[in-house]
């Protein structure tokens, strides 16, 4: 019995040994050299089980995981970490915002991007070359690496196809040698084109540290959520500021269009992205649904083709591809070699509906953008369901993701700079996570580019959203008389115009903006109104400072007023009835147009009195208070300085800025040839009209101005809203606006 005792006892001190050894209770030495790297780990944080070293800082783990994978093999892990483990795309797989990026470097000096001096002898694509220009040229952009929250590679990076002509070699040594570097963190790499034959990985060939992507083609396996950001593949063509409208404009809505789904591309007869293209030919029926493909690319295609390719090649040189994609209500976007595919922005831009098929492709902007309002998510193994899907598609249906698709073409993808804007605006968004955009802003009119959220997170203080939300602008509004001429009698022009904009019924106070060299005037020399009227001393005296978001503004509507303009109360009403109606445009009295001269070729500006107008002045019109913060914050500078040292301009530019916006044209009210003749008598010499260089100079502005915005957003209109009744044979005391009548 006692020797049954000392066997059992010896057995469980036997078993008890061998499961400390197992669950590391006792450590081996496995070399007399020293401690081992397990011993290592034990003496700075170590626990078993736990999977990433326990350091006090939150951004090392992501940073030195890479460097310790081989050394924690015999873990046992997951077979989908075991994945990521092996994965060779980038180290800082797992880097998320909150743990790859340092927020205090935004604190200081805000959202700021610095971007590297190109160094002597690298090429770069002109892609690439677009990219940076897009970035200086930006209100982000800042030559002090001191002052930057982001940094950008003056390497280019765009294309690491070992294949391609425009490969960078040596990217690896030349990034790790960069002293900002600092690992990758807060720097933002953009990539168009990675792997390269047979494979297409998107294995950058260098290490891209805790850096972030902004990456084409890039799979949701390998998409880092708010933390990468996917980008459209776009050509070498793309234009970089911008950019062309969408085709839906010349359409009558709701639209008809000869083809039902369409595509026109190459055939891949053998290797990654095959399948789906040799699969179109079953759906195509040459009627409504036309799929074609061609094995006619590379050097020695007929080697390869099969029985498939003479019939292919023929059927594909029978349709031109241009007259299929304008005529066709949906476009098929396979995945090509890579998940994305220039099909992509084609579709977009001729406002064909994209049907999606790249299964694992993490869509353009998905983190602001809903897809589904635009596109249709297709399935590479459910090719055959297509046509009877979007076949069952409703017109109203099919007439709103057309719409939508050209919302988004021209507000983030028609140019260069605005997939780069919307790329930084993403990433500030994160950073100010207090101020980001509303899921309806970045997807409805005009687009998170213009929908600073600096300015309010409210949707009720911008100009866009009234009809949205069910609400009104305020109901009154506040006048801005620019003054420039010094007071010296009670009878100038100026005088008469505050005592008449005070009697209207919506005015809630008037602001004189004294831009005069001489000293204010005192209080008692303004005349007595029922309304407050304040005067602010203009900001350096500069004619953009009639433009500034004052916080004394507390309506809705501006009232802007040059100091000899010539209204009477009556029209100062009905002008502010009309906006109530268009708070997103410019509403007023003096209209202009644009011209393009063929001879010169280059824009012109009249003040001729024709059947079209382009511009109101805004020496005497109604706009929202939201449009002089845009154009003090959006605008560059240079163009503020042209506009300050001529002292003209200014109203010009915020035409171009209101327009761009909008796509709109602005609204003239009740025809006032009085105010032409009223200007053009003025005999001060401070009058910009006594000006001779005046006209010249506007000439000059508004080809600046285009330049700048990459294309000429200015709208013609034809519309000019009178007073119901006006002019009309009808007694003068069933007229509201009875005074216009006698101007």
């Amino acid at each position: 019995m006692q020797a049954k005792k000392r066997y059992l006892t010896l057995f469980s001190a036997g078993a008890c040994l061998i499961l400390l050894f197992c669950f590391g209770g006792i450590q081996v030495p496995l070399s007399r050299r020293g401690p081992s790297r397990r011993d290592d780990r034990s003496l700075t944080g170590y626990h078993p089980g736990a999977r990433w070293r326990r350091f006090p800082g939150s951004l090392q783990p992501f940073s030195s995981w890479e460097q310790d994978r081989s050394d924690d093999h015999n873990e046992h892990i997951s077979p989908r970490q075991k994945r990521d483990a092996n994965s060779g795309v980038y180290t800082g797989k797992r880097c998320r915002m909150d743990s790859c990026f340092d927020f205090s470097l935004c604190e200081r000096n805000g959202f700021k991007v610095y971007v590297y001096p190109q160094q002597k002898g690298e090429k770069m694509s002109e892609s690439y070359q677009n990219i940076l220009s897009s970035i200086e040229g930006s209100r982000f952009y800042t030559p002090d690496p001191g002052q930057a929250c982001l940094f950008v590679l003056s390497l280019d990076t765009l294309d690491r196809d070992q294949l391609s002509p425009q490969y960078v070699h040596n990217l690896k040594a030349k990034i790790q040698s960069l002293p900002l570097w600092n690992g990758g963190k807060n720097h933002i790499i953009f990539n168009l084109y990675s792997g390269t034959w047979p494979d297409y990985t998107e294995d950058l060939g260098f290490d891209i540290g805790l850096a972030m992507l902004a990456k084409a083609s890039i799979s949701t396996e390998n998409f880092r959520p708010n933390f990468d950001v996917s980008i459209p593949l776009f050509s070498k063509d793309h234009p970089r500021t911008g950019g062309e409208r969408g085709y839906l404009k010349h359409n009558t809505i709701p639209p008809y269009r000869k083809y039902m789904l369409v595509f026109k591309g190459k055939r891949y007869l053998t290797g990654i992205g095959s399948d789906t293209r040799n699969a179109l030919y079953h759906v195509h029926n040459s009627e409504d649904v036309v799929l074609l493909t061609t094995c006619k690319h590379g050097k020695d295609w007929q080697k390869h083709k099969d029985t498939r390719c003479d019939r292919d090649n023929a059927e594909y040189d029978k349709y031109d591809y241009r007259e299929m994609l304008y005529n066709s209500t949906f476009c098929l976007v396979p995945r090509g070699r890579r998940l994305g595919s220039f099909r992509f922005l084609e579709a977009l831009q001729a406002a064909c509906v994209p049907v999606m098929l790249s299964n694992g492709w993490e869509l353009p902007f998905s983190e602001i953008i809903d897809w589904n309002t635009a596109a249709v998510i297709g399935d590479e193994r459910l090719l055959l369901q297509i046509p009877s899907t979007v076949r069952s598609i409703h017109q109203d249906k099919i007439l709103s993701l057309r719409q939508q698709t050209q919302f988004l073409w021209e507000a983030y993808f028609n140019s260069v700079e605005k997939i780069v804007l919307t790329t930084l605006e993403i990433i500030q968004d994160r950073v100010l996570q207090q101020t980001s955009r509303s899921n309806l802003m970045w997807n409805s009119l005009p687009g998170g580019l213009f929908t600073l959220p600096q300015y309010s997170t409210y949707l009720g203080e911008f100009p866009f959203y009234y009809a949205k939300l069910g609400i009104k602008p305020y109901p009154k509004f506040t006048a801005i008389i620019h003054v420039v001429t010094p007071l010296v009698s009670q009878s100038q022009p100026v005088m008469k115009l505050l005592v008449a904009v005070a009697k209207s019924q919506y005015c809630a106070q008037v602001i004189v903006l004294w831009n005069c060299d001489k000293p204010l005037p005192a209080k008692h020399r303004w005349p007595p109104t029922s309304v407050p009227v304040i005067v602010i001393e203009g900001e350096s005296k500069v004619i953009s400072s009639r433009f500034l978001p004052y916080d004394t503004i507390p309506t809705d509507a501006v009232l802007s007023l040059d100091e000899d303009t010539v209204l009477s109360t009556t029209e100062v009403d009905f002008a502010f009835t009309v906006w109530q109606s268009f708070p997103d445009r410019i509403v007023g009295y003096p209209a202009r147009s644009h011209f393009w001269d063929s001879n010169k070729e280059r824009w012109g500006y009249t003040s001729k009195w024709t059947n079209d107008y382009s511009m109101v002045l805004t020496g005497a019109a109604i706009y929202h208070k939201y449009y002089h913060y845009l154009y003090t914050t959006y605008l560059p500078a240079s163009l503020k300085t042209m506009v300050d040292q001529m002292s003209n301009c200014e109203d010009i530019l915020m035409n171009f800025l209101v327009s761009s916006v909008s796509k709109l044209p602005p609204i003239k009210v009740t025809q006032k040839k009085q105010y032409k003749e009223t200007m053009m008598g003025q005999s001060s010499r401070a009058s910009r009209w006594a000006d001779p260089d005046h006209f010249a100079q506007r000439q000059t502005c508004m080809n600046k101005f285009a330049s700048w915005f990459g294309t000429m957003p200015l709208v013609h209109s034809q519309m000019r809203l009178d007073p119901v009744l006006f002019k009309d044979q009808v007694s003068i005391l069933r007229k509201k606006y009875r005074d216009i009548e006698r101007l």
